[in-house]
């Protein structure tokens, strides 16, 4: 096991006027596709017990952020999908603000785009830095074509460090390997590095070019004892997603592990080159304040705890989510859709276990990465005197593990949008030590908090178009509370919308299709099947089984949230861009018929 990080407190003792007119320096971390159940602290505050309902997790270093800082409990995320959650929060802007609704590439000179967090930061005076992933899909447009834009000025982004060898797994298309040119490219080429630096290929389509690579795939399945998702009656032969396994390298060794080793190196070589793998970077920069943004991929697919995180968890045994087939007859069609695409109930009960105890065993060993991280981040901030915040986002959005009675996210149930935020200051009257807020905050706050610590005025006008809020006024007090949340996502189920109170949650299909500009206007004449509704009431149905749309005793409920949800995410200054090809975004199209909707205020 890795060595356990816990801050230092003598880290915590420099008093404020130390930091007197300096800005902060400041890491952003992030995961993937990350339950909020596996941190003890959540479990804590949301239901009095420390483990999850499913069974054991553990996570002391992010518990020991939440003792440290002001944690944010009821987050939620904007879109359920990677790429459009993690644009608003980039962007501090709504999907429907800034026209990213799913994985679209996407150009940042459109007409109506902001500047990204990290070039405001660096504007400021910032080193900008980041590693791992970023998922951001944004070019620029030079001489009429669109070309990759690097958000931050030093970037160890997840490919090239793969492309080093210094990851576990990998997949994609190839023209050569081993820097060996292929007879033709493969488009579905995976392998796995192990503990020795060795590729191991596996691929159908290299297979038949290559006799000496046929049953590959089988092999290292069996290698790495691999539980791929699969439809019923495919176990064995399929090629999908991995939700289970052991990782090929040693833990510290993995992907995410060299992103914590590499952020701890590039912390140490200060105002001095670095060099990771073949690859030469800037260290960094003492003259500046840092503000560094760290994408973890752990607990996403594929789900490979090192062996010794593994072991361990294959010893406890979990509930299993329980899945009744009466769900699916009020359950809407877009969500049954997700569903009937990532099912699981079907699965034996040994696999039902290994997917859960891989997953938390991942979870589990993230957490020991991420004390790694902040630890070297404060003790560097220390050692320069400088002030410093850090921002711990749990998962772009959340994953299921049989709830509903299948896996993955996309949807906009609880456990796919409720991510948690806790940051952690120098600053602690800003943010206070130990503090839970209960309020609503959303993802697109992370922009404008980080912001407003840089020393930005977030009520001039040139941040207008920031959607969200500064958490520190958030936890004073000071803003008052929003009385929901929403987001809008168009990935696997098609275009979705919803909204959320503290006592209920409604979801509707907002168009028929996700061609941009097209039918814009179909939800206001669309009748109510066809808007494919959901209600679900919190407090009486916490797990979010019983669809009320179509109740007639909740009725009036559920018009004034689709009314509301309505004017806000289609009437109030919705953008919509049809990319194109090469993301120039030339044809952009808007509704604002609703201005000022989303006043955060909802009466019921």
């Amino acid at each position: 096991m890795l060595k356990t990080y816990l801050i230092a407190t003598a880290a915590l003792s420099l008093t404020v006027s130390t930091f007197a007119g300096k800005q902060p320096n400041v890491l952003w971390v992030l995961t993937d596709d990350h339950r909020y159940d596996s941190v003890r602290a959540f479990n804590k505050m949301l239901t009095g017990q420390e483990m999850s309902k499913l069974g054991y997790v553990e996570s002391p270093h992010t518990d020991r952020l939440a003792e440290m800082g002001t944690t944010f409990i009821n987050s939620y995320c904007q879109a359920q999908g990677c790429a459009p959650s993690r644009a608003s929060m980039h962007y501090g802007r709504y999907p429907f603000r800034s026209g990213v609704y799913q994985f679209e590439y996407h150009n940042n000179n459109a007409e109506h785009f902001r500047p990204t967090l990290p070039e405001r930061m660096a504007d400021l005076g910032y080193q900008t830095v980041h590693i791992g992933k970023t998922g951001v899909r944004v070019k620029t447009v030079k001489n009429g074509k669109a070309q990759k834009f690097q958000m931050y000025q030093t970037d160890f982004d997840s490919k090239t460090l793969a492309a080093e060898g210094l990851t576990e797994w990998g997949k994609g298309w190839a023209s050569s390997i081993n820097g060996k040119k292929l007879p033709k490219p493969v488009s579905d080429l995976e392998f796995f590095v192990n503990s020795d630096g060795e590729f191991e290929y596996f691929s159908d389509q290299l297979a038949e070019m290559k006799p000496e690579y046929a049953g590959a795939r089988e092999q290292y399945n069996k290698k790495y004892d691999l539980l791929r998702f699969y439809k019923a009656g495919e176990k064995g032969v399929s090629k999908s997603m991995i939700i289970g396994g052991v990782s090929p390298r040693p833990a510290g060794k993995t992907r995410d592990g060299y992103y914590s080793s590499v952020f701890a190196d590039f912390l140490q070589s200060e105002d001095k080159p670095l060099t990771v793998g073949s690859k030469s970077y800037d260290g960094v920069d003492t003259s500046k304040p840092l503000f560094c943004h760290i994408g973890y991929d752990f607990p996403h697919t594929p789900v490979l705890p090192p062996v010794d995180y593994r072991a361990r968890f294959s010893k406890k045994k979990y509930k299993v989510p329980e899945f009744n087939l009466k769900e699916l007859e009020t359950m809407p069609k877009q969500l049954k859709k997700q569903v009937d695409k990532s099912f699981t109930d079907d699965y034996p009960e040994a696999d039902k276990q290994t997917m859960i105890q891989d997953y938390y065993a991942f979870c589990a060993y993230g957490d020991t990465l991420i004390g790694q991280a902040t630890e070297a981040f404060v003790q560097y901030s220390k050692k320069q005197k400088q002030p410093w915040m850090i921002v711990y986002v749990c998962g772009d959005h959340g994953w299921k593990l049989n709830e509903h009675g299948a896996i993955s996210k996309f949807t906009p149930w609880d456990i796919d949008s409720h991510n948690p935020v806790i940051v952690v200051s120098s600053d602690k009257k800003a943010f206070p030590a130990g503090k839970v807020v209960t309020d609503y905050t959303e993802l697109v706050d992370i922009a404008p908090t980080v912001l407003a610590a840089a020393g930005v005025n977030l009520a001039d006008k040139e941040n207008d178009y920031l959607d969200g809020y500064d958490l520190a006024e958030v936890a004073s007090g000071k803003m008052p509370a929003r009385e929901y949340v929403l987001g809008e996502s168009h990935h696997v189920i098609g275009p979705r919308a919803f909204i959320r109170t503290k006592d209920y949650v409604f979801s509707m299909q907002t168009r028929p299709n996700t061609q941009r500009g097209k039918d814009m206007d179909w939800a206001k004449t669309a009748s109510w099947k066809e808007l494919d509704p959901a209600l679900y009431h919190m407090s009486s149905d916490p797990n979010e089984i019983n669809n009320l749309a179509f109740n007639p005793e909740y009725k009036q409920i559920a018009e004034t949230m689709q009314q509301k949800l309505f004017n806000i995410v289609m009437g109030d200054n919705r953008v919509e861009v049809n990319w194109g090809k090469q993301a120039d975004g030339t044809e952009i199209f808007r509704r604002n018929f609703a201005p000022g909707a989303d006043d955060k205020k909802l009466t019921l």
